[in-house]
């Protein structure tokens, strides 16, 4: 790494509404505020500031209560690729630490709602009059909470009319208040789905037409609270595993999620569960700091009040939300009580006393659980002491929630040799938002794909779904389009097809000693692109992490290749290409384990399967010497054929176990395909044939199997190859073209025929039929079926008509003269 790449972060840019934010590190007097970029890596100030890149990762906050989604997965992925970039690139030791959220209202409601579903579906018949009208009562609360403009005395039957007459302008695509529609407008259409759906299946189930397992998957969102509302205080709270099944199940499924991702392990997790003692010592410590107060049910708030008095800031991150009250609301969750006791409306629960069948931890204010925010502070300070470099997350969190936890955590650290100051966090990364049509991508808006749905549909592979966000950036929101999606596939195919062509010139395992030392103009030109690259990517890099412009860097060398002149090209600098390019997109987590000083070149994907090769690479070169034979002076004859299949010929008494076995068999109907044309010695189509057979090989019997031959010019061998998502997407073009020609074809020979049918008939008998009932000497008609005289304006049109079939009649009969 180069001298001045050894500092780590340093803000340039003004504050702005998107993207990270910077805390910046303590002077010895005094602290400037935090900024809301990070912007580039280009002085040394903060090389003793930073000797270890110290990451308490935004993933802490992923709540297990639900399987992960898309959305998710941006932040995720975008953190895994920061990471690998100060390891990997700028070789930091980077300590990673994720919180998992375990205990807080949205998991205590959800974790009690499935208990009392699940109870009361287990002491119930589906047949059981009480499950319909337990099911009316929990459709009327949740239309009367969330579509207050239906009335929630709407009968099952009338529910979607009514729906679509009080929602039409949401429905439309507008909003309520006129402007655009926004996330409060995707929230009423998940209402609106939610309750269409439930309501269609209490109509089934008066009908007794729906099974149990699809009524209540189909109402479940309407019962879920309905049955809470009623039951949810009775519950034996000190049972915890009523909470913990359910975030010990979705804990292992993100973890699992993640590693499909190709994200790496955190080296440390810590949960709150675990962490009960912990929180209650940190909460005291800030009370004894002045910091926190209780209320008389037992609860403790931070108090911002005197946070500030004391020379702190509070709402550094965003200050401009500081008066949100539907932010503050949120941060403290739908459990939180409510109090008159409260210092300020802006201070936030530390410890919150527990309800009945909320579950708690004994403290010095009695029976309790953390408030959302402390969680977070205690772990990390645990784990990372007084100070962390880089902590990172959603951009939604960054207020109230982040600026929560950097509050708390500087007051609980105040007294530690910091005077009357103290900074926890030197920068905040938030990352952009996934969206999808104008909304971000969220369980509350239901609006989601799990991460799961999309890896096993083909939706998305974790490479092509890293490409995108890296083509995005991290900070920058993405919206999933169709252009973005096809610039990601673009880059990857892109790829594909440099390292292909890299490893056919290089072969699996070169070998840099031993690679041709001659040295061109054409050497000298890549030689100058790949350091241009090398520079720019470490410009780029110290950018804010700006990897949009390294992949466009990347791309752009990859062009430098492409069009050079290759027998010009030295497999020396091929090699350095290559590998340099390898090592960029093992450092970006593309090439799932390796790192980026694994000395190999590629990435893994663009290889045929190994238990493929001992069929394909002799069926290919069969496939080679035919089609050269047919195109040289000489032409191809039997013997020519019979001497190449035996050169080739398939080892008959060995079985290929059955991964290998298609792969045998084509070989195998090759072969047999040639034996059988070499006994036609005096065919005069022999070349023709052996053409279309090797077509047929190459267009289906081996693309069927993922097996593409990509021919090339001047002799050279065919390219074997995987079929790519660009390879398939080009075959489909070619397909839907091939499908309109032979539609246009077809039309014109149907055309053709018709015309063909016409022409036959003669001019003298065309208007002999019922219609008419006498005619003149031309086969003109008089009268028509009533025996009417025809008028002579009809007889003008009849004589045109007639005229038109006497032209093409007489010129078919004069084509057809003689036949």
């Amino acid at each position: 790494m180069p001298p001045q790449c050894q500092a780590l972060i340093t803000s340039k840019k003004k504050n702005g509404k998107n993207g990270s934010a910077r805390t910046a590190p303590m002077a010895d007097s005094a602290r400037t505020r935090p900024r809301r970029s990070i912007t580039s890596i280009e002085d040394i100030q903060l090389l003793d500031a930073i000797k270890d890149a110290v990451c308490a990762s935004g993933l802490e906050e992923q709540e297990v209560y639900d399987d992960a989604h898309l959305g998710h997965a941006r932040n995720y992925v975008s953190t895994d690729i920061i990471r690998r970039i100060l390891r990997d690139y700028f070789k930091f030791q980077v300590n990673f630490v994720m919180n998992i959220t375990d205990v807080d209202d949205k998991i205590i409601e959800r974790g009690r709602q499935q208990h009392l579903l699940a109870d009361f579906i287990a002491k119930r018949t589906f047949t059981d009059p009480e499950v319909l009208d337990t099911s009316l009562k929990a459709l009327k609360a949740y239309t009367a909470k969330n579509l207050p403009h239906v009335s929630p005395d709407t009968i099952p039957e009338e529910v979607q009319s009514g729906v679509a007459s009080a929602y039409a302008t949401v429905l439309q695509g507008g909003s309520l208040t006129g402007g655009p529609a926004g996330d409060k407008e995707a929230k009423i259409k998940m209402h609106i789905r939610t309750v269409l759906a439930a309501s269609e299946s209490i109509r089934s189930l008066q009908n007794t037409s729906i099974s149990a397992e699809d009524f209540f998957t189909n109402t479940q969102d309407i019962l879920l609270p309905y049955l809470d509302s009623l039951h949810g205080s009775t519950i034996n709270a000190n049972d915890h595993t009523i909470f913990t099944k359910l975030t010990k199940k979705f804990e292992q499924r993100f973890m699992d999620d993640l590693r499909d991702l190709n994200c790496l392990d955190p080296d440390q997790v810590t949960r709150v569960t675990e962490y009960g003692q912990q929180i209650v010592d940190f909460v005291e410590r800030i009370e004894k700091n002045g910091f926190a107060y209780k209320t008389s049910e037992g609860s403790v708030y931070f108090d911002i009040g005197a946070f500030e008095k004391a020379n702190n800031t509070y709402a550094r991150l965003e200050p401009w939300n500081r008066n949100d009250t539907e932010l503050q609301a949120d941060g403290e969750g739908a459990l939180t009580r409510k109090t008159s006791e409260k210092r300020s409306d802006a201070d936030f629960a530390l410890w919150k006393s527990s309800k009945p069948g909320e579950p708690s931890w004994s403290s010095p204010w009695g029976k309790g659980r953390p408030g959302w925010h402390i969680e977070c502070s205690a772990m990390a300070s645990d784990k990372l002491g007084s100070q962390l470099d880089i902590h990172s997350g959603g951009i939604d969190l960054a207020f109230p929630h982040h600026d929560n936890e950097l509050a708390q955590s500087e007051a609980y650290w105040l007294d530690r040799g910091h005077g009357n100051q103290h900074q926890w966090v030197n920068y905040f990364m938030h990352m952009g938002h996934l969206s999808i049509q104008g909304s971000k991508m969220s369980k509350s808006l239901k609006n989601f794909t799990t991460i799961r749905e999309a890896l096993d549909r083909g939706d998305w592979t974790p490479r092509s779904l890293r490409i995108v966000f890296l083509l995005g950036g991290w900070k920058e929101g993405v919206e999933i389009t169709n252009d973005l999606v096809k610039a990601g596939n673009s880059w990857e195919d892109k790829m594909n097809n440099f390292f292909i062509k890299a490893k056919d010139v290089l072969g699996d395992q070169p070998k840099i000693d031993s690679l041709s030392s001659s040295h061109t103009d054409v050497d000298a030109t890549l030689e100058a692109a790949l350091k241009k690259a090398s520079c720019e990517t470490y410009d780029g890099l110290c950018d804010s992490f700006n990897t949009p412009s390294v992949m466009n860097t990347i791309s752009e060398l990859i062009t430098a290749y492409n069009i050079a002149d290759k027998t010009q090209v030295s497999p020396k600098t091929t090699f350095e290409l290559a590998r340099w390019t390898t090592s960029m997109v093992n450092t970006f987590g593309l090439n799932g384990t390796a790192g980026p000083d694994d000395p190999s070149i590629s990435w893994s994907g663009i290889d045929v399967p190994e238990e493929a090769k001992p069929y394909l690479y002799p069926l290919s070169s069969m496939r080679d010497q035919l089609r050269q034979k047919t195109k040289s002076t000489q032409g191809i004859t039997s013997e020519d054929i019979r001497k190449i299949a035996a050169a080739s010929a398939p080892v008959s008494n060995t079985q290929p176990d059955s991964s290998a076995a298609p792969y045998a068999t084509a070989l195998s109907n090759f072969h047999s395909s040639l034996s059988s044309l070499a006994t036609s010695s005096s065919s005069p189509t022999l070349k023709t044939d052996i053409l279309s057979l090797c077509d047929r090989l190459r267009d289906t019997d081996l693309w069927n199997l993922g097996i593409y031959l990509e021919d090339r010019d001047a002799d050279r061998p065919a390219l074997i190859r995987p079929v790519t998502k660009e390879l398939l997407a080009l075959r489909h073009e070619k397909d839907d073209r091939d499908r309109q020609k032979q539609k246009a074809r077809d039309e014109r020979d149907r055309e053709a025929a018709l015309k063909f049918d016409q022409a036959q008939l003669s001019h003298l008998e065309m208007f002999r039929t019922g219609e008419w009932t006498a005619w003149d000497a031309d086969g003109l008609p008089l009268r028509d079926a009533n025996g009417a005289e025809v008028p002579k304006s009809r007889g003008k049109k009849l004589r045109k008509e007639w005229e038109r079939q006497r032209r093409v009649h007489e010129a078919w009969v004069q084509a057809h003269a003689g036949k």
